[in-house]
């Protein structure tokens, strides 16, 4: 199996609290690959889907008892990597801006980074960071 992800679907409660997140929160477009009730963010390299939650898991567990309630840590957290200290801050100020819920302020944290997570709609964590050891583009 090669070392690659190409799609991260996230189960979301409301498609359209999700979409408003994604795109009037985050300023993302959404790809052509998106329908009615799949929504598509071409990410580089990488797609993030959003897909109502109860449809993600019927179809993962296809009638085998995979419950879509999930509640509390879901055991990932999605990752948003910038390139300094600062504009981990700037970042987060503007997300406060739009509303965006800030579970942890920035802040050092113990491996040597800086870092943030806001929650989307759903309670999916997103971790703004600084990494000083990650190569960058």
């Amino acid at each position: 199996m090669e070392q690659r992800i190409t799609y991260i679907t996230l189960g979301v409660n409301d498609i359209n609290a999700s979409i408003d997140f994604y795109e009037n929160k985050f300023g993302w477009k959404r790809s052509a690959q998106s329908s009615d009730d799949l929504i598509v963010f071409e990410l580089r390299g990488l797609y993030l889907a959003l897909y109502p939650k109860n449809a993600l898991a019927h179809d993962a567990a296809m009638d085998a008892g995979v419950d879509a309630g999930g509640q509390g840590f879901r055991g990932f957290t999605i990752s948003y990597n910038v390139r300094s200290v600062q504009e981990v801050d700037d970042l987060i100020a503007v997300l406060k801006s739009r509303g965006v819920h800030v579970v942890k302020e920035p802040q050092k944290v113990f491996w040597g980074g800086y870092s943030s997570y806001i929650g989307d709609p759903d309670g999916n964590l997103w971790e703004i960071a600084y990494n000083p050891y990650l190569k960058q583009e």
